[in-house]
């Protein structure tokens, strides 16, 4: 009973028709259509921020300080006092040319009446002529008397009117290095210093192959670019927060650092919250960010998902379906990230077909059957160098 079952599942199985092994040995690929295409050309760069201008304070005048009006870390506006150095001395010293100053006018208004009465008596002969020579050497004198004692006492209401130290920007004030009592050098101490953080700058440093790379796809017009301080830059922070306001270059400049190989541009941000209080300002002086530069247009781009670049010993390829449906591996330069697509520099030609999905069906040289994927995604307008 047994064996006749055997028997029966044998035959059974015999007569049962081969599936047709030539459909099934024909993998099915998705593929793309190579297409150029006009897009963002976008660089990134690490930059730092720099407050936009930072002031040092240091008074005109030596003396003690006998006042301080501010409070370290707090925001201050233009005009605002900062520090008062005792003023008796420069005050009595003002008050002291004051009355030389009243002294001189005397003096010269008496050597001028002099003058005045000596004068007429020459005509009369009852002077000489070396009087009037003397009455008008004393009025000259007189006059340059009074011209110094003028000069003095404009030093000293300048010095009287410096003994109050007052900010000559609005922004954030820093620690005072000296305090009540301490003697100071006219401007040799450093006393503090207020730091404008609106608006802000953001250096960066571009190596010198991105320079010469960039020169020479402008000359074959594969970039388009506008002015250069109409670039544009848009912040990224650590924490991956894109800052909502732009900034414009302002600045590039003219020598490469040697010891870096690069060249330096500025970015100037708007930074509105730097008006605010201490430990509210988005950005401050010192913060590393990356900024995209915006502005360049690249013509006849090639773009292909990241997916379709493979690496290999040799670097990246493509797997290209040629004309007669066999897999051709083809060595590419993919450059650069846009999106979530690779830039493709060479190694690609327009019309061309990439295989996009069915990797693990195919190997080089095999026939496939390609099919154009119904949809891709497009690439977005920034790009990561």
């Amino acid at each position: 009973m047994g064996i006749g079952l055997f028997i029966c599942l044998v035959i059974g199985c015999a007569d049962k028709p081969e599936a047709d092994s030539s459909a099934s040995s024909v993998p099915q690929v998705e593929v793309i259509t190579i297409k150029t295409q006009s897009i963002a050309d976008e660089p990134e760069f690490i930059g730092q921020a720099q407050s936009f201008r930072p002031v040092e304070i240091r008074s005109q005048v030596s003396g003690i300080i006998k006042q301080i009006f501010f409070t370290e870390g707090r925001n201050i506006k233009k005009g605002d006092r900062l520090y008062l150095i005792d003023p008796v001395p420069f005050k009595a010293a003002y008050q002291r040319n004051q009355a030389n100053v009243a002294q001189a006018k005397v003096r010269l208004k008496q050597a001028q009446q002099d003058l005045a009465r000596v004068r007429p008596l020459l005509e009369k002969k009852a002077v000489s002529k070396k009087n009037i020579d003397d009455a008008e050497a004393e009025v000259h004198a007189a006059k340059a008397i009074l011209n110094a004692a003028q000069n003095e006492l404009t030093k000293a209401k300048f010095d009287l009117d410096n003994t109050l130290i007052t900010s000559p920007v609005n922004g954030r004030i820093g620690r005072s290095q000296f305090y009540e009592g301490r003697l100071i050098e006219a401007q040799e101490s450093l006393l503090t210093t207020v730091t404008q953080l609106d608006p802000m700058y953001v250096n960066v440093n571009v190596p010198e192959s991105y320079l010469l790379r960039r020169r020479r796809e402008l000359v074959e017009r594969k970039i388009e670019s506008p002015d250069l301080f109409q670039l544009r830059g848009e912040m990224t922070f650590s924490d991956g927060t894109v800052y909502s306001e732009e900034g414009v270059l302002d600045f590039a400049d003219v020598t490469l650092r040697p010891e870096t190989g690069t060249l330096q541009g500025r970015f100037r941000f708007p930074n509105p919250d730097g008006k605010g209080e201490p430990g509210h300002s988005y950005f401050l002086s010192g913060q590393f960010v990356k900024v995209r530069v915006k502005g360049y247009i690249r013509h006849n781009a090639i773009l292909i998902p990241q997916r379709a670049v493979h690496q290999g010993p040799k670097g990246s390829f493509v797997f290209v379906i040629n004309e007669e449906d066999k897999v051709e591996p083809r060595p590419v330069l993919a450059t650069s990230w846009h999106g979530k697509e690779w830039l493709i520099e060479n190694g690609l030609n327009p019309g061309e077909r990439g295989a996009v999905e069915g990797f693990f069906r195919i190997l080089p040289g095999i026939k496939v059957n390609a099919v154009v994927q119904p949809s891709v995604e497009t690439g977005t307008a920034s790009q990561h160098d």
